[in-house]
């Protein structure tokens, strides 16, 4: 078979074998302020106000309570909106003690019972961590497996301000001092409600997963008696 010419390419190899043969000036990054590497991001003073902000960017709810007990009377309010259905609930001591609120008008499906159904109106899961910077949450596969946050149309995740933290750089040594990667078959990062925009440039909510996410944050865990939103 005659070899085809193609100029193109030879261009194109021409123009990298001519960069090869320039020497790369490293880059110094500038460490006058102390620090031990270059800051990248602007420091982020409040962390709550910056997830606030960050989720309404996203179209996701975040939904501020003064404790356990708001969490619970928030996420019942939640519930009570949705169809007729059973509900998928992570089996955690936390979420079994807020279950007594709304329990006795839905049917529950724990996480050790199996997958969530296919007819699940909302799943309900803790949080690995919250992260300010980009208004996402790490779950693992202690919620339930993969399809604990994707089966469902409504994800409801119920965390405190002690598990928001200001940048992803801190949201992953948090979980590698947890062992979190270690002891989970998986970790997953969740910016956002699934959404895709590829038709059209229309956006489309619930493409591949729940069309609605909402955080509901306690300023104070049950074993906090009092402080602040936590600032970073």
């Amino acid at each position: 078979m005659a070899r085809t010419e193609n100029s193109g390419r030879e261009r194109i190899l021409a123009r990298i074998r001519s960069g090869l043969l320039t020497p790369v000036v490293a880059h110094t990054p500038d460490l006058s302020s102390g620090s031990a590497r270059p800051m990248v991001f602007a420091p982020i003073p409040d962390a709550l106000e910056r997830f606030q902000r960050e989720c309404a960017e996203n179209n996701t709810e975040c939904i501020v309570t003064p404790d356990a007990k708001g969490s619970a009377e928030i996420v019942a309010g939640v519930l009570a909106a949705l169809p007729v259905g059973e509900i998928f609930v992570q089996d955690a001591p936390e979420l079994r003690r807020l279950a007594q609120a709304w329990s006795p008008s839905r049917a529950i499906r724990w996480s050790n019972e199996g997958a969530p159904a296919e007819t699940s109106q909302a799943t309900i899961t803790l949080a690995e961590c919250l992260v300010a910077q980009t208004g996402s949450i790490f779950v693992s596969s202690k919620c339930g497996g993969r399809g604990a946050s994707v089966v469902a149309p409504v994800h409801i995740v119920v965390a405190n301000v002690g598990q928001l933290v200001p940048d992803l750089e801190t949201a992953f040594a948090r979980l590698r001092e947890r062992g979190t990667a270690s002891h989970n078959s998986f970790v997953c990062l969740i910016t956002g409600s699934s959404r895709t925009s590829d038709i059209e440039k229309i956006l489309v909510l619930g493409a591949h997963g729940p069309c609605r996410l909402v955080t509901v944050l306690a300023l104070h865990s049950a074993n906090e008696s009092g402080g602040g939103p936590a600032k970073a």
